[in-house]
């Protein structure tokens, strides 16, 4: 992993037009002289509750929205600058809760291919990239399917191959598994966690469900537009009673440790999940 800053946030400041509008209230920001530096190569976990800014956050990192005080850098590049948005746009790829507003064609390649085609790529190398996309994503033996003939979990598989066809730097996941069954919402993280590893991508993975945290390399906890805890998910999860606090849910399995420590049963910080725990307990 890169020190140099993939994305760079400095001093931002986010407030939605007209967000306090109706009840005549001062609205709060959404960011607030907000400072964050992602390197190349992290698989980073941004983790809060509805409102907590974790979403306006993500969106600022490719120019779907624009700081009002302060810069995003892309590598290197200005969000606000126009001329600069197409490249930041292909740099870092988002995925969102809802595959169907990503997907255009009726054709799974198809789909893949639409954001190439309307690029003007040559046909030779959009066919390779469709290939490489859709064997990434496990979705090879549907190529000819339609997607509406997928399942959820399938869709947004699909979703996050026409992003990789773009062959990003970054892939921005948000809430990207909030509308999936637990099952396919485990095979959406732990996909994320392969094209982290196999393909080096940078992964910024937006969620307010802590189990979906537990392999990232950092996690930052954001409340009311600020970032208020950061560090590895054992530093994070050490204080379970400030995450109950910001109505964050906790999982079985850390509960689970939390209870064991109480009665004196030794269990490392670094055991986040059940086959940790009880690899804890055999020792």
């Amino acid at each position: 992993m890169s020190d140099a800053p993939l994305i760079a946030f400095q001093n931002v400041t986010y407030t939605y037009p007209h967000s306090g509008a109706r009840s005549g209230t001062p609205t709060n920001p959404a960011l607030e002289q907000l400072d964050l530096q992602v390197p190349a190569g992290e698989y980073l976990a941004l983790l809060g509750q509805n409102g907590s800014g974790k979403s306006t956050l993500a969106r600022h990192c490719n120019a779907l929205l624009l700081p009002q005080q302060g810069h995003v850098l892309v590598t290197g590049l200005d969000t606000r600058e126009p001329a600069f948005q197409r490249s930041i746009r292909e740099t870092v790829g988002m995925i969102f809760q809802q595959p169907e507003n990503q997907i255009i064609a009726t054709i799974v390649e198809d789909d893949v291919a639409w954001a190439l085609t309307v690029r003007g790529m040559p046909a030779s190398e959009i066919v390779v990239r469709v290939n490489e996309a859709l064997e990434a994503v496990g979705l090879s033996h549907l190529r000819k399917r339609s997607p509406q003939h997928l399942s959820g979990g399938q869709r947004q598989r699909l979703a996050i191959a026409g992003v990789l066809a773009l062959r990003p730097r970054c892939i921005i996941a948000d809430e990207a598994t909030s509308q999936l069954d637990p099952l396919s919402r485990q095979e959406i993280v732990a996909l994320l966690h392969r094209l982290h590893q196999e393909y080096g991508l940078t992964i910024i993975h937006v969620t307010h469900l802590l189990e979906e945290t537990v392999r990232a390399e950092r996690v930052l906890v954001m409340e009311q537009g600020r970032i208020i805890m950061q560090g590895t998910p054992a530093a994070i999860f050490a204080d379970l009673a400030r995450l109950r606090a910001l109505k964050l849910i906790v999982p079985e399995p850390l509960e689970l440790a939390e209870r064991l420590r109480e009665a004196g049963i030794p269990i490392a910080s670094t055991a986040l999940t059940e086959e940790a725990i009880a690899e804890e307990l055999t020792r």
